[in-house]
């Protein structure tokens, strides 16, 4: 059974810089996509980043493109979010999810496979 856990949300002023992560287990991920995605109150579920297997490909929303980067160590089955310069349209649920068995990265979220639990965000003004 796939899981996945994701860490490192918080509070954080305008302009703060935060690291997320997400711990994948029960599978291998040699061929699979990650991705971030949030949710923020009131307003649908949006692709944030996400990346491929060997990390040789990205691909970012417009909004977080410049601020955020995405990465991820296969030997620790982990993915991580850096997020700079953070604003008070960043707050929202931030959760990782797998794409199984691709090496297209896709930004609709009902195509990928497992999702985590999610870890807040929240940026004030």
């Amino acid at each position: 059974q796939v899981q996945l856990v994701e860490s490192g949300g918080g509070l954080v002023q305008a302009g703060g810089s935060l690291r997320l992560s997400c711990v994948a287990s029960g599978g291998t991920f040699d061929s699979d996509v990650m991705g971030w995605f949030r949710q923020a109150p009131g307003k649908e579920r949006e692709f944030v980043a996400a990346i491929n297997w060997s990390g040789g490909s990205t691909r970012y929303a417009n909004s977080v493109a410049g601020r955020f980067s995405i990465s991820r160590d296969n030997a620790k089955n982990t993915m991580y979010l850096q997020m700079y310069n953070l604003k008070p349209e960043d707050t929202a649920v931030y959760y990782c999810a797998v794409h199984r068995r691709t090496f297209v990265i896709h930004t609709a979220g009902s195509l990928y496979d497992y999702w985590g639990q999610g870890t807040q965000v929240t940026v004030s003004s």
